[in-house]
């Protein structure tokens, strides 16, 4: 489905279900050189199973028009104005890495039109390595295998990750050449480190925050340490919200290393 947003021209995947703002949406943000398509295990079944999905291309991204998100702060106005341009008025928000920060922000500015938060691979601060931020820049297809590979607890997928003999090193490395390649005006995979390594305010909208969240955690996850999550969760307890935490044994890919874990863990939280 194409929304009109900031007046361009955005996709967003609904599930293979027809978009109805009537029933609760659950909006799926990526993370850097992502795209939609991170999310389809997920997605598909929460569109069958009661709920309106809206997994976003971010602007820049493949098949969604507009200027790449600079900063996780111009990222999250602009998930508050896809929600106005999908009619929707209230949303949960799910995001992975990047996508967990701009899901976070977005509920801190959007209050009480996020009914929750779902944080996978998160972190703060999200700090990126100078070599990988350089190498993103530079030698992009260095720093594409590099990320494959750390963000992974195996690149050999169980039979449940997209089907058997999946090979999940290659589809990531494809899925990322594919989406660089998708805005050669921007290169969307140094701009999306440097808005994670850059982003400052997690603490304070993680405070700001008035919906529960979810803490999707990695126990093996290289690229996103679940220790560094450990300052958000404070800061959620210490708002006194309403906070879950879950620990995968796997890498920082959790939606397709754990799909039904992941999924399982989303959805009873969004019935919570």
């Amino acid at each position: 489905m194409y929304l009109q947003v900031n007046g361009a021209q955005t996709y967003c995947y609904t599930g293979g279900k027809p978009f109805d703002p009537a029933k609760p949406t659950v909006v799926f943000i990526h993370g850097v050189l992502n795209d939609h398509s991170v999310w389809i295990l997920q997605t598909r079944y929460l569109a069958h199973h009661g709920f309106n999905v809206l997994a976003v291309d971010l602007p820049g991204h493949c098949r969604s028009e507009g200027e790449a998100p600079s900063s996780v702060e111009e990222a999250a106005d602009f998930i508050g104005a896809l929600l106005d341009a999908a009619g929707v008025q209230k949303a949960a928000l799910v995001g992975h890495s990047w996508g967990s920060l701009i899901a976070m922000e977005a509920a801190a500015r959007l209050k009480d039109r996020v009914t929750h938060a779902v944080l996978v691979g998160t972190a703060f601060p999200m700090k990126v390595s100078p070599a990988l931020i350089e190498a993103s820049l530079n030698q992009p297809e260095k720093a594409l295998t590099m990320v494959n590979v750390f963000s992974r607890s195996t690149l050999c997928a169980p039979p449940s990750a997209l089907g058997p003999g999946t090979w999940v090193f290659g589809a990531g490395m494809a899925l990322g050449r594919r989406v660089l390649r998708s805005n050669p005006k921007v290169n969307v995979f140094h701009r999306g480190f440097v808005a994670c390594d850059s982003y400052q305010g997690g603490e304070a909208a993680m405070a700001a925050l008035t919906c529960p969240v979810l803490f999707l955690l990695g126990g093996q996850d290289q690229m996103t340490h679940p220790k560094a999550a450990q300052g958000l969760i404070r800061a959620a307890q210490a708002a006194d919200q309403k906070v879950k935490v879950v620990n995968l044994p796997v890498g920082h890919h959790q939606m397709t290393e754990t799909p039904d874990d992941t999924l399982f863990a989303i959805r009873d939280f969004l019935r919570s």
